[in-house]
C-alpha cells in the first residue's frame, strides 16, 4: 500500500493507493484515447460507498478509480480502506466541499474522460461503455449523461421505476431541474438527444472540455462548495460551444435527497449554498439578451427567494453576505467567461423554457437500424 503526504495544490490530505504493479498497469491504460477515470467524493457516505465502488469495479470497461474523502466521521474511512488495493484514495483533513474535492480528483486523474460519481449511485455493468460510445459521436460533445432511476436510501429499487434524471434543463426563472425527475419510466427517453447539461451525480466529461472551460484552474467553481456546481459547468460549457448528449443505454440508480419539494427537511447549510449558488451562477454566466427576455420571470422568482429568506429561512441570508464580500472575484470570473463565449444569444435563449428542451443528436448505428425497422413496419 502506498501512503504519502500530498504536496502543492493537492496538499489537503493523505493519499493511499494501489501497488506499483497496478500503477504501471493504470499508466499504460490511461494512455489510450478513450480511457476513463472515475472520481468520487465522499462525506459521511458509509451507507452507500461500498456498493457504489463495487458497481464501478464491475463495469465492463477499463478504468481507474479515485476517491476523495472530505474528513468523514461515520465509518466511511473504514470502508474505503478495504479498496485501497484497487483505488487511489485521498483522505482530506477537512471538508473542503464537493467542488474542491472533485477538482482534487480530476487533477490526479489520467483519463481522457472523467466520470464524476456520487457515492449514492449504483451503476449497471455497461454504464461507462455506453457513455463513452455516445461521447465519440461528435468531437464537440464535452459531456455525456445516461438515464438515472430513483432508488431508496437503503439501495432498494422501487417496483415502479421512477426517473431521477435524464439531463439538466433550465426554465425562464433560472431554476435548473432534472429532466424527467419523478416521472414513471414508461419509455419516453429512448433516443440520443442533446440536452443542456449532465448531473454531476453521474456525468462523463471530456478532458479537452475540462481544460477549455476551467477558470483559474477550477473546473467546478469552488465558491459553490456544494450544490448547483454541475449546472454552472453546464451553462459555462454551452457558452463556450460544447455540447451535452444523453444516451438511453447508460443506466444506473441514484438516491436523491435534494428535491424542490423537500427543502424544509434539508440542513440549513445546504439551503444557504443553494441560495448563494443561484445568484453566483447567474452573475457569472447570464448574458444581457437572456436576462432581458426573461426579466419578469427572473424577478418574480428572486422576490420569492428573498421573501423566504427574510421571513423563514434566516440562515440563508448569509448567501448575500458572501456575494457582497466576493463580488470582485465573481466579476473577474464573469469577464473571463463572457470574453470567451462563442455562441449566440438566440442559441443560449433557446434552452430556457418551462418544458424541458432537447435537440436532435447523432444516433449510433444500432439505434438507427432499430428506428428504421420500426418505420418500415408502419
Amino acid at each position: 500500500m502506498l501512503s504519502w503526504r500530498l504536496t502543492g495544490e493537492s496538499s489537503r490530505g493523505v493519499l493511499r493507493g494501489v501497488s506499483r504493479q497496478e500503477g504501471e498497469f493504470n499508466n499504460a491504460l490511461m494512455m489510450k484515447p478513450d480511457s476513463v477515470s472515475v472520481t468520487i467524493v465522499t462525506y459521511n457516505s458509509g451507507r452507500f460507498i461500498k456498493r457504489c465502488i463495487e458497481s464501478v469495479l464491475a463495469q465492463r470497461y477499463p478504468k481507474e478509480i479515485i476517491v476523495v474523502d472530505n474528513n468523514s466521521t461515520d465509518g466511511t474511512v473504514d470502508i474505503l480502506e478495504q479498496f485501497e488495493d484497487r483505488c487511489r484514495i485521498v483522505y482530506n483533513e477537512e471538508n473542503v466541499g464537493f467542488a474542491a474535492a472533485q477538482n482534487q480528483a480530476i487533477r490526479m486523474a489520467r483519463g481522457a474522460w472523467i466520470l464524476t460519481l456520487n457515492p449514492d449511485v449504483l451503476l449497471l455493468p455497461n454504464f461507462i461503455a455506453s457513455l463513452v460510445r455516445a461521447g465519440r459521436l461528435h468531437s464537440r460533445i464535452g459531456s455525456v449523461c445516461g438515464k438515472l432511476l430513483s432508488m431508496t436510501s437503503t439501495f432498494d429499487i422501487p417496483s415502479k421505476p421512477l426517473i431521477d434524471s435524464t439531463g439538466i434543463y433550465f426554465n425562464p426563472m433560472l431554476r435548473h431541474l432534472d429532466r424527467g425527475s419523478q416521472e414513471t419510466d414508461n419509455g419516453r427517453y429512448l433516443k440520443h438527444e442533446y440536452v443542456f447539461g449532465a448531473t454531476a451525480a453521474a456525468a462523463l466529461y471530456r478532458r479537452a472540455m475540462i481544460e477549455d472551460i476551467s477558470i483559474d484552474g477550477e473546473f467546478f467553481d469552488e465558491d459553490f462548495f456544494v450544490y448547483r456546481e454541475d449546472a454552472d459547468v453546464a451553462w459555462r460549457a454551452q457558452l463556450l460551444g460544447w455540447k451535452c448528449i444523453y444516451t438511453p443505454y447508460a443506466r444506473g440508480y441514484h438516491v436523491r435527497n435534494v428535491l424542490p419539494n423537500n427543502r424544509r427537511a434539508l440542513p440549513a447549510a445546504i439551503n444557504m449554498h443553494s441560495v448563494k449558488n443561484r445568484f453566483l451562477m447567474r452573475l457569472k454566466n447570464i448574458t444581457s439578451g437572456l436576462y432581458l427576455r426573461n426579466a419578469v420571470s427572473i424577478t418574480l422568482r428572486d422576490l420569492v427567494v428573498l421573501t423566504c429568506c427574510l421571513v423563514w429561512e434566516h440562515s440563508s441570508l448569509k448567501a448575500f453576505w458572501f456575494l457582497a464580500r466576493h463580488w470582485r472575484r465573481i466579476l473577474a470570473k464573469r469577464r473571463e467567461i463572457q470574453r470567451r463565449a462563442v455562441v449566440s444569444e438566440e442559441e443560449i435563449a433557446s434552452w430556457f423554457r418551462y418544458q424541458p428542451v432537447s435537440k436532435p443528436a447523432p444516433q449510433p448505428a444500432r439505434e438507427k437500424s432499430v428506428v428504421g425497422a420500426r418505420s418500415g413496419r408502419r
